[in-house]
Order: C-alpha cells, then sequence, then structure tokens
C-alpha cells in the first residue's frame, strides 16, 4: 500500500502558489490555511492525490470574505425576512461601491468643515414625501419607534389601540419595546374595535403621544373597528403612525397598505417605517413628519446610537432617487411574462428527462408587508425531494414544498437568472 503522507505538499508550498496567495489577501491566512489543512488530510487518506491540491483549495474556498452566500428566492415570497428583505438595485449597489471608501458623509468639501451627516439622502427622502417637514434615518423600524417613544414619552404613557399590539419577528413584541423606553402603554379599545371615545377618554396630562400601528402582519376581519390618523389628529397630542412596510406614495395595487405621504397629509405627526421592505432599499428605520419633532428626535442622545452607516445612507439614496427596483418590479410583475419564463425553465427541464411543469400559484408581499394580498403568480413545479439540495447547490434556489411537490416562483429571480435555475436543477440529476 503507497503512503500517500509522503505526498502531502507543505502548506508554505501551497500558501505560496500565487492564486493562492492572491485568495489570501482577499479572504485572510486563516480561512485558506484552514482549507488548505482539509485538502491535505484528503491526500494523505488516498480521497485525492497531491497533484491537485491547488485546484482543491481553490474550489473549497468562499466566493467572497464573508460567510453569506447569494441566494435566488424562489419561495413566492418577495420580502422574504430570512433571505434579507429587499435585494438592492443596480443603482444602490453602484452607491455603496462609491461610498466604501473615504466619503464627504459629515464635510462640506468646498468650505472643509463638517456638514450635517447624510444631507443627500435626506433631500432624497425629503423629495419623496412632500407631506414631511423634515426626516431623519435610523438603523431600523424598530429603532425609529424606540426613539420616537424614548425623546416623546419616556416617563410618559403612550396610547395605544389593544388591537394593534403586534408582535414582530424573532418574538420581539411591541409591547415590550415601547415598555423598554421608560414609557408606559395606555391600551384602549378592545382587540377588535377600537373608538375616538376611547382615546379621548384617557387622554390627559400624562400622554406622551397616541400611537397608531399597522397589522402589517396580520388580518382581522370580520366586526373590527378603528380609528384613522385624521381622526386621532383632533385629540390635540402628538399622533405617531408607523406603517411598518415603508410605502412612501399610494399603490393602486396595494389599496389597504398605508404610505407615508397620505398619513401625513391625513394629520399625522410622525410617520414611522422601514426602509428595507416595499420601499426596495436597505435595512434602516424612517422617521417623517412635524420639523421641530423630528429634529427634537434628531438631537436627542440616542439618536447617536442608532445611527446609520455610510453605505445605508448611500443604498438609501440611490434607492430613492432611481425609477424602481427589484422589490417594486417583483410585485408588480407580469403575470404573463412569468409564465412564459416558467414554461420555459420547465420545458427545458422535462426535456432533460426531469419531472417539471408550470404550474399557475400565488405569491405574496411578505416581510410584515401587505397582509392578506395574494399576488397570481407561476411556479415550476419539481419532485418534492429538490427542495432541500436546491438550497444547498451554487447558487443555492431556495423554494417551497406545496401539495406534495417543490414550487420555484420566479418572480424574486432575475431573468437572467433563470438558466442558473435550470442548471442548478440539471446539477442534482
Amino acid at each position: 500500500m503507497p503512503d500517500h503522507r509522503r505526498t502531502v505538499p507543505r502548506t508554505d508550498a501551497v500558501l505560496a502558489d500565487p492564486r493562492v496567495d492572491a485568495a489570501v489577501r482577499t479572504l485572510g491566512r486563516d480561512v485558506v490555511k484552514d482549507v488548505v489543512r482539509e485538502v491535505q488530510q484528503r491526500v494523505r487518506t488516498g480521497e485525492a492525490p497531491a497533484e491537485d491540491v491547488v485546484g482543491l483549495v481553490l474550489a473549497g474556498l468562499p466566493a467572497a470574505g464573508t460567510t453569506l452566500r447569494r441566494v435566488l428566492n424562489a419561495t413566492g415570497a418577495v420580502l422574504h425576512t430570512n433571505l434579507g428583505r429587499a435585494q438592492l438595485s443596480d443603482a444602490a449597489v453602484e452607491a455603496v461601491v462609491a461610498a466604501a471608501g473615504a466619503t464627504d458623509v459629515e464635510m462640506d468639501l468646498a468650505t472643509g468643515r463638517r456638514a450635517r451627516r447624510g444631507r443627500g439622502t435626506m433631500a432624497a427622502l425629503r423629495a419623496a414625501v412632500p407631506a414631511a417637514g423634515d426626516v431623519h434615518v435610523v438603523n431600523n423600524g424598530a429603532a425609529a419607534l424606540a426613539l420616537v417613544a424614548t425623546a416623546l414619552a419616556a416617563g410618559k404613557e403612550i396610547v395605544v389601540s389593544r388591537g394593534e399590539l403586534v408582535e414582530i419577528g424573532d418574538g420581539f413584541r411591541l409591547p415590550d419595546l415601547l415598555e423598554s423606553t421608560g414609557a408606559r402603554l395606555r391600551e384602549v379599545g378592545t382587540t377588535n374595535r377600537t373608538s375616538l371615545a376611547d382615546y379621548r377618554a384617557v387622554i390627559g396630562e400624562r400622554t406622551g403621544f397616541v400611537l397608531k400601528v399597522h397589522p402589517s402582519n396580520f388580518v382581522v376581519t370580520g366586526f373590527t373597528a378603528g380609528v384613522e390618523a385624521a381622526e386621532l389628529a383632533e385629540l390635540g397630542v402628538p399622533v405617531v403612525v408607523d406603517i411598518g412596510s415603508g410605502l412612501l406614495t399610494p399603490d393602486p395595487l396595494l389599496p389597504r397598505e398605508p404610505d407615508a405621504q397620505s398619513v401625513l397629509t391625513a394629520g399625522a405627526d410622525l410617520v414611522t417605517a422601514s426602509g428595507d421592505k416595499l420601499l426596495g432599499g436597505p435595512q434602516a428605520g424612517l422617521l417623517l413628519g412635524d420639523a421641530e419633532l423630528v429634529e427634537r428626535l434628531r438631537r436627542h442622545p440616542l439618536a447617536r446610537a442608532l445611527r446609520v452607516d455610510k453605505l445605508t445612507l448611500a443604498a438609501l439614496e440611490a434607492t430613492l432617487r432611481s425609477v424602481g427596483n427589484p422589490t417594486v418590479g417583483a410585485v408588480h410583475a407580469d403575470v404573463d411574462d412569468l409564465r412564459r419564463r416558467c414554461t420555459a425553465v420547465a420545458d427545458t427541464l422535462s426535456g432533460k428527462g426531469i419531472d417539471a411543469r408550470p404550474e399557475p400559484s400565488v405569491a405574496v408581499v411578505g416581510g410584515g408587508g401587505a397582509p392578506g394580498v395574494e399576488l397570481p403568480s407561476w411556479v415550476v413545479s419539481l419532485p418534492p425531494q429538490l427542495v432541500e439540495p436546491l438550497r444547498l447547490g451554487e447558487p443555492a434556489v431556495v423554494g417551497r414544498v406545496e401539495g406534495g411537490r417543490t414550487l420555484l416562483d420566479l418572480r424574486c429571480v432575475p431573468p437572467e437568472s433563470d438558466d442558473a435555475v435550470v442548471a442548478a436543477v440539471l446539477a442534482l440529476t
């Protein structure tokens, strides 16, 4: 029996190869050395020939300097929280790259003096929502609401309907978030019905503000009643509306989804929203409304702890200034086009002997946006056992199992990636 241990190349010799050395500069020495050791062990056991070590090392290295993997979202949920919600537009990605080096994020290049952080992004956000007197951006939607509660209601009461005390992702509950700021919740109404009189009965000297929360991840139907921002504005105290999904202006396809422009026009003093949902931008918390209140929030000490970095500012500005993005495109995708794409993919796969067929289906907005809205769609239907290996492939294709079949909805898959979906399936057969 040959002693394969004698053929194992030395670690320093492998690392000295120019291709491996280039990977070290990108991925880091420790990451590359771990892969080298794994391949060396395969040589010792006779699983791999010594002459293939460098090639096997290169093949075993991650594609980038992060453990995050590129995924094709074929789930049928446009804003899939576990897949990072909104996919950035090409313009936003280019903006992030441009901002990656030294930037004028807090400097006026004309004077060489300090300038307001992210002023271009704030200008773009104000232009997108003309009803807002001023705007501010923090690191996510929950942070925006926490900042409002801390600045306006610490030691005071937040009046909120019992039917709007929602639970958001990963078990986080809105009441817990608000009470952690030092505010006290004053619940009014019932789970399914709240009236203006319920609010009016508890408004007093201890009221910090009235909060209206859009139930963005569930729908209550039947014997229900609520109070809109226009009516709440009559109460004589600040009205804060958490619209959740980040829709800035009305969308005819989502008539029940509140938008910042309409809510502010109706009389709300402040609106909070997320940037990585229906807006289609990076994770961010948007604060829009009365200029005096926004400035009060911006100057609060907590705002420093919640501020966003230059990359988020760049991506958000590009999202606001550009026309369209992957989220908008996916929500408004043409059903006939989806049918043609799914048919083409299924025909290609069935021509290779794979049980694949196009089928009509239903997609959703997801990510805490437009609950109850169904988007007519199409899918490529495959055998159920393919769902897991497709997730583990390269690229990872994430679908869903429904009715005993693996379903791949191409709504959120770029058309230029259809061939990658085909290749991913074929690689498993």
